[in-house]
């Protein structure tokens, strides 16, 4: 019976977790038309943005809060399960062409950031404010010039002429859709993500397991709702610039935010004949995935079934570690 409350809770939040990427998309996608920018550019910025609210505001409670592993945990967790999950599951249903152009610098701030994040946790093993603030530099320096590229490239729209949901939205409108999406997206992941570690707690389940497990799924829900609504609505490409716009987020903001406010260790609470199973397994699988998701795009221009498949076993054997190991 005590559990009953948690259990309602988690349903709760996923609803509004449903309701809120639905107006989150519309509201997005309407932006994109009215200023004729890339979908590609909008999901890697606007979308992003919101979708990782959840992780921004978690991992930030829990490195004020003294619980340092998982704001680590939920950032590398998050962007393994954004890519091995999420883009996983997009690709495996729906593959297609994308703009190699609009993806480019994404994906070059995305692996120039996960090395400095990288080269952090092996070589010094800690998070100090003075990374923290280097990785928000980061953060501030690809928002800059991935609005720059988009107002001089005004005439490259990949929103869809016959989409007239988008184009009926006035500019207060849409913008209301993503304000209220946002609040609902991140309202709702909480609620998942509280109710869903008491749940998890209840049963046993490791903190170091609960950051990469539950937690990242919980604060990667808003990305998955989003990615499945814009499947539906016909957006792939702002499916995929959102995982990967999130993704990188994942790396300059929420763990950027978390040790400007409170520093903190490398966790070491699991170890491979002797070594630190997050520097020998996480981190080689975060780069892996993401490498595997984005350099066939760059290459040939759009993305294969068979991406999709190879990342979501990686993903399930990645669980499978994280809870028998």
């Amino acid at each position: 019976m005590e559990m009953l409350i948690p259990v309602l809770l988690f349903v709760v939040g996923l609803v509004m977790l449903i309701k809120g990427g639905d107006w989150f998309v519309d509201g997005a996608c309407s932006i994109a038309h009215r200023f004729h920018l890339p979908e590609l550019l909008i999901g890697a910025t606007v979308v992003s943005i919101g979708t990782t609210l959840p992780e921004v505001m978690v991992s930030a409670t829990s490195a004020l809060s003294g619980h340092g592993e998982i704001a680590y945990g939920n950032a590398i967790g998050s962007v393994i399960c954004n890519t091995a999950l999420i883009a996983a599951i997009t690709i495996s249903v729906h593959p297609t062409a994308v703009q190699k152009k609009s993806l480019i610098t994404p994906v070059i701030f995305f692996f120039s950031a996960a090395a400095l994040y990288a080269a952090n946790a092996y070589f010094i093993g800690n998070f100090g404010r003075i990374i923290g603030a280097v990785l928000l530099a980061v953060f501030v320096v690809y928002m800059i010039i991935i609005i720059r590229q988009a107002f001089n490239n005004p005439e490259s729209s990949d929103v869809g002429d016959d989409d007239e949901a988008a184009k009926d939205l006035s500019l207060p409108k849409a913008l209301i859709l993503l304000v209220v999406g946002a609040a609902l997206i991140a309202v709702g992941a909480r609620l998942l993500v509280d109710n869903g570690t008491k749940i998890a707690e209840a049963l046993g389940v490791p903190e170091s397991v609960i950051a990469l497990t539950f937690v990242a799924l919980g604060t990667s829900l808003p990305e998955l709702v989003t990615a499945i609504t814009s499947l539906i609505k016909g957006h792939g490409a702002l499916s995929l610039g959102n995982v990967i716009g999130a993704n990188l987020f994942n790396i300059v903001l929420v763990s950027g935010v978390s040790p400007l406010l409170a520093p903190f260790d490398v966790p070491a609470e699991k170890t491979i004949a002797g070594i630190n199973a997050s520097l020998l397994v996480d981190m080689p699988v975060m780069l892996g995935v993401m490498a595997i998701l984005t350099i066939p795009s760059l290459i040939k221009g759009k993305l294969y079934r068979w991406q999709g498949v190879l990342l979501l076993c990686i993903y399930a054997a990645f669980c499978i570690f994280q809870f028998v190991v």
